[in-house]
């Protein structure tokens, strides 16, 4: 079990419920360090205060904001944590919704929370059966890192998990991105939608994911401190050009799907028809380390 990064408690309408946050996700990328190429030495970074030059180690650094040219206001992490807010200490749940009406692009950083103590078990348990029932999800303030945060709290397998989110402002409207205005016909929609059908799995667990590129480079990495050469990659097609004939590109693509699920029996597509275009609707108004291999499947 991951060491605690926050204890507070959970506060529900004037239930409390004493809670430690422990991260929910593990980071496997391959760390590099700065090194001087000539003779491989380590390049190291001191912290220098710029009035004496004295170099500084971390417990004699502290917080400041500049509030004018030259004037620095220091500020204590024991003031931060005596702050006059609600949030300081406790996961405030402000509201509830429907799970489905979260925008996924909010969604950040995920933790679980775990009962903190025997007390923190029966109040654990009824916010967790309350949130399966109802299918919905907890919306909760909290502060953390020197700010004040939106979270998620929705129950993951028997624990109750907490995504950090961002405040609405924080969202690009996606709208300037838009493609410029195109011509997609029914017969169009039809090819993708039997490609979709064909790549479709019931569970995400079903699909054997690797992170490929962190294989790669540890192969890299474990032949470089062997003397060797890394093993070459299997070959692979090359990525096709632009494509001129969308639907023959959507009918290979459904074949090669198939084939590749062993689903052979419907392995053969043959050309869609086109359907016949509807009149537009009319509008209406309404309310020596060797680097480690890792494979892993996606839960």
């Amino acid at each position: 079990m991951p060491r605690p990064v926050w204890s507070g408690a959970i506060s529900f309408g004037l239930v409390t419920i004493p809670i430690k946050v422990v991260t929910a996700t593990e980071d496997h990328s391959i760390s590099f360090r700065q090194v001087h190429t000539a003779d491989g030495g380590r390049i190291r970074y001191q912290k220098v205060c710029e009035i004496d030059g004295q170099v500084l180690d971390q417990a004699e650094i502290s917080k400041g904001y500049e509030i004018a040219k030259d004037t620095v206001v220091q500020v204590t992490d024991e003031e931060l944590r005596e702050m006059p807010l609600p949030t300081a200490k406790a996961i405030e749940i402000v509201a509830f919704v429907p799970r489905d009406r979260v925008d996924p692009v909010q969604i950040s950083t995920s933790y679980y929370l775990q009962a903190d103590g025997q007390v923190a078990g029966k109040p654990y348990k009824l916010l967790r059966e309350a949130l399966k029932r109802s299918d919905r999800v907890a919306i909760a303030r909290f502060a953390w890192h020197g700010r004040e945060r939106l979270g998620m709290l929705q129950v993951l397998d028997e624990a109750i998990a907490l995504h950090s989110m961002r405040w609405p402002d924080e969202i690009r409207d996606p709208a300037e991105l838009a493609p410029a205005p195109a011509d997609v016909g029914d017969a169009e929609v039809d090819g993708a939608l039997a490609l979709m059908e064909a790549m479709t799995v019931a569970r995400l667990d079903d699909l054997d994911l690797a992170d490929r590129y962190h294989d790669a480079l540890a192969e890299v990495i474990t032949a470089k401190a062997d003397h060797r050469r890394p093993t070459p990659a299997a070959d692979e097609a090359e990525p096709a050009g632009q494509v001129v004939d969308l639907m023959a590109a959507l009918n290979a693509s459904v074949e090669q799907a198939r084939a590749a699920r062993g689903d052979d029996e419907h392995a053969t597509v043959h050309e869609m028809p086109q359907r016949p275009k509807k009149a537009p609707a009319k509008k209406t108004t309404a309310g020596k380390k060797t680097a480690p291999a890792r494979r892993r499947k996606a839960g």
